[in-house]
C-alpha cells in the first residue's frame, strides 16, 4: 500500500520487484486488497503481453492513513 502511495499507479512487475514477493503470494495479497476496495487492478496487454496496474482508491489511503496512526498510538 505504501508504494502505491506515491504513485498514480504501479505494475505488477514493479510491485513485485520492490517488495521481493512471488508473483503468487502478491496476486494474492493484491486480490484481498482489490477485495476490501483499496485498491483497482486492471488488466490489458502492452504489445501481446499482460499488463496488471495497480491504483490505490480513497477508501484505500484512509485504511492507510488510520493504520499508521494505529502504529503511532501503539508506539507511544
Amino acid at each position: 500500500m505504501s508504494l502505491l502511495l506515491g504513485v498514480e499507479e504501479a505494475e505488477f512487475t514493479f510491485l513485485k520487484e520492490k517488495t521481493e514477493s512471488t508473483a503468487g503470494n502478491l496476486s494474492v495479497q493484491l486480490d484481498k486488497l482489490e477485495k476490501a476496495g483499496y485498491i483497482k487492478i486492471e488488466k490489458s496487454f502492452k504489445g501481446k503481453r499482460p499488463l496488471t496496474t495497480c491504483k490505490i482508491q480513497p477508501q484505500g489511503v484512509k485504511a492507510f492513513e488510520a493504520y499508521v496512526e494505529n502504529l503511532k498510538n501503539y508506539i507511544e
